[in-house]
């Protein structure tokens, strides 16, 4: 799909405003025309960017380019906050609360499909074998979007009334094996502490949604999600001798089939969705060798605290269960820490509605659906009141049903999602601190 150019891009920011600016406070006013001005530098960093996609925890050159913007416009930096994270303060000239914008900034091993000049072909290692790296999430706009947006609400520092936290966080994907990260490892390490946020906001690009269109919700509305691991052990032999041994390959799969079963048979769907995906499943090197072990790794995604906790149950129980009818053992463990419910506290998102509203323009903010998609900005919206939102990624003209989704290596985010990205976080914040705490 081809993207719109930098004039386009432009032109969209400068144009297309929900009210006249004349009808607009002076701060409103002040993020129009500094939206507007910031629109090609915007575009410039998100192809950049998506051209040098880098995996979770490893977002080094990212980073840098982050922590030079943000000092460029006098903001206070802290880098190497969770590994790779950058926190930026902007204190305004007046004094009020503070709040917090957040982007990320990691990409997935994902080998890029999608034919644009700055398409990725970066390659690296990624367990244990070699991949392609892609901005397959819309990572690549939401960084950009807020580099933007600092330097929307930096032009008018004077007129702030209280201060601006901007969080750009690596891994919200999940730190790699064996390492930490994402939202709470910067929680951990003061990323809400210094100065102390009073709230918090995020956005997130969604291809199955029309470009200018915000999606909200208060309460739930993404899942919480656990990655879960196995390895099922069995007895390695030769693969013409199958019972001179213990096939793992068969008990997985007899494993794999049984947990379908969790979700359609001993779940109350009614009372809340659920999903079991199986992600990963490697076993053996040779077409005659039946392996000693195989290993699978998925995810659970659930919206009810004491049905998260019974699936996790009910997952070991049947991959332990199962693998021993065979000869085989089952060792099943859950990732700590999972991330829970994706909460937007009503208070908050009844009080910002008119914002989303004013910004997205007449009928494009809308209540949206919960989304078995998970996020750890839901670990920050446990510390302090949070809103998250959608904004549409896909032009019209272009059937949604046939679009690559989010983590498909033919996902495609339109640019026209960059200009209400950009206003949005911006409006977002004066609106909150404006309305003091």
């Amino acid at each position: 799909m081809p993207c719109r150019p930098l004039v386009a891009v432009a032109l969209a920011a400068a144009i297309g405003m929900p009210a006249a600016l004349s009808a607009q406070s002076p701060l409103h006013a002040a993020i129009e025309q500094g939206a507007a001005a910031v629109a090609p530098k915007v575009v410039t960093w998100r192809r950049d960017f998506h051209q040098h996609p880098e995996l979770s925890n490893r977002e080094v050159r990212t980073s840098g380019i982050v922590a030079a913007h943000l000092r460029s416009l006098g903001i206070e930096v802290r880098t190497g906050v969770a590994k790779t994270g950058v926190v930026g303060v902007l204190r305004g000239g007046k004094p009020g609360p503070v709040v917090a914008l957040r982007a990320d900034m990691d990409a997935l091993p994902v080998t890029e499909e999608v034919d644009v000049p700055y398409r990725s072909r970066v390659r690296t290692e990624f367990g244990g074998q070699e991949v392609g790296v892609m901005h397959a999430c819309g990572h690549d706009l939401h960084t950009a979007s807020l580099m933007g947006a600092a330097e929307v609400l930096a032009g008018m520092r004077a007129n702030l009334p209280g201060t601006v936290v901007f969080l750009f966080q690596p891994a919200e994907e999940g730190a790699p094996p064996g390492e930490r990260g994402g939202a709470s490892v910067m929680i951990e390490e003061g990323a809400l502490d210094a100065p102390k946020v009073d709230a918090i906001f995020g956005l997130h690009v969604f291809s199955g949604q029309r470009v200018g269109d915000v999606l909200y919700r208060p309460n739930g509305i993404m899942a919480s999600s656990d990655t879960w691991d196995m390895i099922v052990h069995g007895r390695q032999t030769h693969g013409a001798l199958p019972w001179g041994g213990v096939d793992p390959i068969v008990a997985a799969s007899q494993v794999v089939v049984a947990l379908q079963s969790i979700v359609s048979r001993q779940v109350d769907l009614i009372t809340s969705p659920v999903v079991v995906t199986v992600g990963t499943f490697q076993g053996g090197v040779r077409f005659n060798i039946i392996p000693d072990s195989v290993v699978l790794s998925g995810t659970i995604r659930t919206f009810d605290p004491a049905i998260r906790l019974q699936v996790q149950e009910r997952l070991k129980r049947t991959a332990e269960q199962v693998a021993a009818s065979s000869g085989a053992r089952a060792e099943f463990s859950i990732r700590s820490p999972g991330n829970p419910v994706t909460f937007n506290d009503p208070a908050l998102t009844e009080r910002m509605r008119t914002t989303l509203e004013r910004v997205a323009g007449p009928g494009r903010a809308r209540l949206g659906v919960t989304t078995t998609t998970a996020e750890d900005f839901a670990h920050y919206q446990q510390r302090i009141p949070g809103m998250f939102v959608f904004v549409g990624a896909t032009p019209e003209g272009v059937d949604l049903e046939s679009v690559g989704r989010n983590h498909s290596p033919r996902f495609v985010a339109d640019e026209g999602a960059l200009p209400v990205s950009v206003r949005l976080l911006a409006n977002l914040a004066v609106d909150y601190l404006a309305g003091g705490r």
